[in-house]
């Protein structure tokens, strides 16, 4: 199975704009070992270096010391094995729905023996009679649907997912949760998502990696032993997710009183 992705003692440092600042330090030596085949996502406060890291396995980010490989590569540029979606759609206004799904097919050339592909992800992703629809005329959710479709039609072997449903109402995130793990499911890909909520996180995750503020390095990698599809009222996991939240130091534990009488 192709998709394994090895982080080796990966930082990345950010130069300062003014004289008067020092270099921001946003990775601090991550070392990670992605199955493949895996759902992982990546969770931890803001600013942690989370897509930092994502943009860093894309090839969109160059590292400032430390390796990324990818299936035994070292990726040193972003490459058609991976897909990439981010929390906005990033859809071109002015094309189709059709059109923006086939637009990367047909700048790598290859969309004459693919054209078959785009209406397959249209279908897959729930926009069947949408095709020529503009993303203006979308809502939030079917925009994101169309995203999603861009970044799966070129087959890769990892998808990147970069918050992609952070701006949604609950409950088409919820619904969209389950689109992508139907897909996740189907298309048997290395899927690592960047997100902040830690509910969505353990109901995906095959792990959950936890990181730590700025600089940031990894602080557990936590595996997930629940069944699909999941409970979130659960006890299991419940338990997840308190023990998500007590490694970010977030368990909000209640000191003892005394009580005198």
């Amino acid at each position: 199975m192709v998709g394994e992705i090895l982080i080796k003692d990966v930082y990345k440092t950010f130069q300062s704009t003014t004289p008067s600042k020092e270099d921001v330090v946003a990775l601090n030596g991550v070392n990670l070992n992605i199955r493949p085949g895996s759902f992982v996502s990546l969770i931890g406060p803001s600013g942690c270096g989370k897509s930092t890291l994502l943009r860093i396995i894309g090839g969109l980010e160059k590292s400032t010391k430390g390796s990324v490989f990818l299936d035994g590569k070292e990726i040193k540029k972003p490459g058609s094995d991976r897909g990439f979606a981010f929390q906005g759609s990033n859809l071109f206004s002015w094309l189709t729905v059709e059109k923006n799904i086939a637009f990367g097919l047909k700048a790598r050339n290859i969309y004459k023996e693919k054209k078959d592909d785009v209406k397959e992800y249209i279908k897959l992703v729930g926009l069947e009679g949408f095709e020529d629809s503009y993303p203006h005329q979308l809502s939030g959710g079917m925009q994101q649907r169309a995203s999603l479709a861009r970044a799966l039609v070129g087959h890769p072997t990892v998808l990147l997912l970069d918050e992609p449903l952070g701006a949604l109402d609950a409950f088409t995130r919820m619904n969209l949760q389950d689109e992508i793990l139907n897909i996740w499911k189907e298309h048997n890909m290395t899927m690592v998502m960047v997100t902040h909520d830690v509910d969505e996180a353990i109901y995906m995750s095959d792990q959950v990696v936890v990181m730590a503020a700025r600089p940031s390095e990894v602080k557990e990698v936590i595996d997930i032993d629940l069944p699909r599809p999941r409970a979130r009222g659960q006890d299991t996991f419940q338990e997840y997710r308190k023990r998500i939240l007590d490694v970010l130091d977030l368990g909000g534990n209640v000191p003892e009183v005394e009580y005198y009488l």
